[in-house]
């Protein structure tokens, strides 16, 4: 039975990614022109075409990004695993609003598609926790998000 396959975020999506969570990202590496993977948690879903996220203006990924706008975003959600393709772009180079000096990508979202393995179900979603002063990261966190949303 194949996968199911959307052109836009399905409801139970579009919810997960209000908050920041884990996700991976795939860009093609503007050197190598090979796949590059990398974890990031700044992620909104805008509306149900578009996703924004926010990373360091120095990280490969903006590179990448402006070299080649394809990417795909992996996330677990839904007790799914779901790949969503888009195209990239950076929408500003200097997020406002944010101590750091992030820039804020924008997604166009070409294809929703659950890729989890016949049979099977996600039973426990990623976690993970900040590795530095908690009341600092949650602060950062919320200004990144709001910004996000604002933008």
């Amino acid at each position: 039975m194949a996968n199911q396959v959307e052109q836009t975020l399905i409801d139970p999506l579009f919810e997960s990614l209000q908050k920041e969570r884990f996700v991976t990202i795939a860009t093609v590496d503007f050197e190598t022109k090979a796949p590059n993977v990398s974890a990031i948690s700044w992620v909104l879903a805008k509306d149900s075409s578009r996703l924004y996220f926010a990373v360091d203006n120095r990280s490969r990924i903006v590179t990448n990004i402006q070299n080649h706008s394809g990417v795909v975003i992996n996330i677990i959600a839904n007790e799914s695993c779901y790949s969503i393709s888009g195209t990239a772009s950076v929408k500003r180079e200097k997020l406002e609003g944010v101590p750091l000096k992030l820039a804020l990508i924008e997604v166009n979202i070409n294809e929703v598609r659950d890729v989890m393995f016949y049979g099977s179900k996600i039973s426990v979603e990623p976690a993970y926790e900040k590795t530095y002063d908690p009341q600092a990261a949650a602060k950062l966190d919320k200004q990144v998000m709001d910004a996000m949303r604002e933008a």
